[in-house]
């Protein structure tokens, strides 16, 4: 028996065991755990009758803007960063994040299905004729191209909010809606000509959660980088007002002035805004 049990030893010995390397790639020098695993901070309870005042607010965020270019960079996904369009695309597709249509305005009422969110990105489905290698055309559909660089503004709705109980002006962003600017054929001779789309609207306090999850370019230290959620809640980005409510259809400040007395219109809001809070202390 125990001869039988050293010649069983010698026979595995003998027999080549092919050994798998496992390749342990780290870009970097330690694995990024902080923001992947980062939940954001939930807002403090608001009741209505601490709000004494509150103003809604709407402003465009250019993304060409050199403060807002985190935003708009990268066009794809590099070192596990998304662009902003490119990261509420994934949310739609994949974290269960609601899109709602701008045919209804800004009043998150009609959901969108991932399709009819590409489709207002511009990749519409078409019937083309396609020619074969025996020379005979058949009708294929084709879908356009996913453009994210299309997107060059944000519209954002937010509501500026003096709470009595914490004695403090606050505000809360509400939503944010991508603008798409594309060219757009005229159908005369060929010419085309720049046009501009809402595509859909996200309800940000349900975006946070996604957003705090994911980082954003910090040009001054990759090891402390911001998180979408930083950005928004502590307003590291550039804007400009665009419309405030009112009693004509919350109509918008390109209706009644352009130029220079819009943006003189858009600096009055704002200075309304800042004087409100201020003519509220005593010194």
């Amino acid at each position: 028996m125990k001869k039988l049990f050293f010649l069983i030893i010698m026979m595995v010995a003998m027999v080549e065991i092919p050994t798998v390397k496992a390749q342990n790639v780290l870009d970097g020098i330690y694995p990024k755990e902080h923001v992947i695993n980062r939940k954001p901070i939930p807002y403090p309870y608001v009741r209505e009758a601490d709000v004494m005042w509150s103003n809604t607010v709407w402003r465009i965020i250019d993304l060409r803007e050199k403060m807002n270019l985190p935003l708009f960079y990268p066009i794809n996904k590099m070192d596990g960063r998304y662009s902003l369009i490119q990261l509420l695309l994934h949310g739609i597709q994949y974290e269960g994040l609601t899109a709602y249509s701008t045919k209804y305005d800004d009043e998150f009422k009609v959901d969108m299905t991932y399709e009819q969110v590409l489709v207002e990105m511009g990749v519409a489905a078409d019937t083309l004729m396609v020619q074969q290698e025996d020379g005979t055309f058949v009708s294929q559909v084709v879908t356009g191209d996913l453009k994210p660089n299309e997107v060059k503004q944000i519209l954002v709705k937010e509501v500026w909010f003096f709470d009595r109980n914490y004695s403090r002006l606050d505000v809360r962003i509400l939503g944010l809606c991508p603008i798409r600017e594309y060219s757009k054929s005229t159908g005369e001779g060929g010419a085309e000509e720049m046009a501009r789309s809402q595509v859909f609207w996200i309800y940000f306090p349900q975006a946070r959660d996604l957003f705090a999850r994911n980082e954003v370019f910090n040009p001054r230290n990759d090891a402390q980088r911001r998180t979408f959620d930083d950005i928004f809640m502590k307003r590291f980005f550039g804007s400009y007002i665009t419309r405030e409510s009112n009693v004509y259809n919350n109509r918008g400040i390109e209706k009644y002035a352009v130029g220079m007395d819009a943006m003189l219109e858009a600096e009055r809001i704002k200075t309304d805004i800042f004087n409100f809070e201020h003519d509220l202390w005593e010194f």
